[in-house]
């Protein structure tokens, strides 16, 4: 017959696969974010260049790369927090709800 600590998890060992869990969620997130901010610099850098030979009157069309890159790191944030609740993390899936309202802010915030 089994015994009851194989039986039933610990709390140590659920806290301790919570925190680490959490920990790589949150470089994968940084991660990405570093991602989208080298690629919007590199952008940027190349309309730079690309715009010094243009003169004062003509305008230049919208850059829509800040919204796109922004709003598909809030979708990948937003899907991990829901993955996240369904299989129960609920703190972890809380944190990607925040980070995910807060990315969508940001490409809102470069929509205009």
């Amino acid at each position: 017959m089994p015994d009851r600590d194989d039986a039933q998890p610990s709390g140590r060992k659920d806290a301790l696969t919570g925190g680490c869990l959490l920990l790589l969620v949150l470089v994968a997130d940084v991660a990405a974010a570093l991602l989208v901010a080298i690629m919007l610099a590199v952008r940027g850098l190349h309309r730079m260049d690309s715009g010094s030979g243009q003169t004062g009157t003509s305008g230049s069309p919208p850059d829509w790369a800040p919204v796109l890159g922004f709003g598909a790191l809030a979708l990948v944030v937003g899907i991990t927090a829901v993955v996240l609740l369904r299989i129960g993390h609920r703190a972890i899936g809380v944190v990607q709800v925040i980070l995910c309202v807060l990315v969508a802010l940001i490409a809102l915030a470069s929509w205009s």
